[in-house]
């Protein structure tokens, strides 16, 4: 691949939003402009109706990312200046980040090299008398263990938040992800199982958490009798029409696209699985996952070089995530070493997010394994 090229050159990308029902999208958007209201309106009902109908929970709360999601159910919860939150040492930054934002602290806690997903057995070192929730994730739609972090939260009388970000659709034990803890929090970004281009949701079947999270994803606002008030400071986290029609389009067929990227999955396992240099990431029995993104760890290969290399034969990759305590911000503030997650710190470096998305076909993974193959063999 020429230097230069950028990636409308790539025979592969990354990643690629897949609407299946256009006409239907078309009709939905024709009519929100026709309508004339274009924030938090009929659409945005529907969508949040369809996802809480499919995970079965309560209620369900669109905003405008997952981001916001997290950020609000931390302010709902009313963790703030001085609380202590659990969080995995290797997951995307917002994980941690929103909990600082409230004021408070992220504790990191080791991951698994298998799993990716937080060490159980390592939280109750982490927890003090200020350490107030859990935020397990699902990394790359791969369920954690609930059972025995639940298990840690009620002994410790803590909250769980699920970061389900990339998990929409995964189960656990027969429950999906999302809907195990207090609250769960989903993504729509373009990488995610269904996208709105950004977006998020928060659900959860806890009557008294809903209407303060709708009052904090609109400025804090409150109807009253004869006006709106303001009854604390909020945010304009709030989805669009046209963002909920196109979440709407993709969540009618959210099993089939589900059980779409569970076959390309099982391709790239059963072309990898067998490689010594190749670790795949590990799925717990009783789990079923909806794959958000498929990771692999070459191990003891920086993963810098391979996403050179694969991008040079056009392909696309990335990293898998991030190693929150090497981050230049919560490195300075609170003087970490690689070392003291030590795990985190060798996923950030060996993992290896590969070309992944609905409408891929079984020739472009063997393509993308055959290349990355040359690559880890030195060719």
């Amino acid at each position: 691949m020429v230097q230069g090229q950028n990636s409308d050159c790539l025979k592969i990308r990354l990643s690629k939003p897949y609407l299946s029902d256009k006409q239907s999208l078309t009709i939905m958007i024709k009519d929100i402009l026709n309508r004339g209201f274009l924030v938090q309106g009929n659409y945005v009902t529907k969508f949040e109706k369809q996802l809480s109908g499919y995970l079965g929970v309560k209620h369900a709360i669109a905003v405008s990312s997952g981001t916001a999601a997290l950020h609000i159910a931390l302010m709902a919860l009313g963790i703030g200046r001085g609380d202590e939150v659990i969080v995995p040492a290797y997951t995307f930054p917002s994980t941690a980040n929103v909990v600082e934002l409230v004021g408070g602290k992220p504790i990191f806690v080791d991951v698994d090299l298998d799993t990716y997903n937080i060490q159980v057995d390592q939280i109750q070192k982490a927890l003090s008398p200020r350490t107030k929730a859990i935020i397990p994730v699902h990394l790359f739609g791969n369920p954690s263990n609930m059972d025995q972090i639940i298990k840690i939260a009620n002994v410790h009388g803590l909250t769980v938040i699920e970061d389900a970000a990339g998990a929409l659709g995964s189960t656990y034990k027969g429950k999906k992800c999302g809907t195990l803890g207090t609250m769960g929090c989903l993504s729509f970004h373009p990488r995610k199982v269904i996208t709105t281009g950004e977006g998020g949701m928060i659900v959860t079947s806890d009557d008294s958490l809903v209407k303060i999270v709708r009052r904090l994803r609109n400025h804090g606002m409150k109807a009253t009798a004869s006006n709106i008030d303001i009854v604390t400071p909020g945010f304009n986290y709030r989805l669009s029409e046209i963002q909920a029609a196109i979440g709407l389009c993709q969540a009618k067929d959210l099993q089939n696209r589900i059980r779409e990227r569970q076959k390309l999955a099982e391709c790239y396992k059963n072309l990898l699985e067998y490689n010594p240099k190749i670790s795949l990431q590990k799925v717990h029995v009783n789990t079923t996952v909806s794959w958000q993104a498929f990771v692999v760890r070459v191990i003891g290969k920086k993963n810098s070089s391979i996403i050179k290399r694969l991008k040079e034969k056009g392909i696309e990759a990335t990293i898998g995530t991030y190693a929150l305590h090497v981050l230049n911000y919560y490195q300075r503030k609170y003087h970490f070493q690689p070392s003291d997650y030590p795990n985190a710190a060798r996923l950030y470096t060996e993992c290896l997010a590969l070309p992944f998305y609905n409408g891929m076909t079984i020739e472009m993974i063997e393509e993308v394994v055959k290349a990355l193959k040359e690559i880890i063999n030195g060719n």
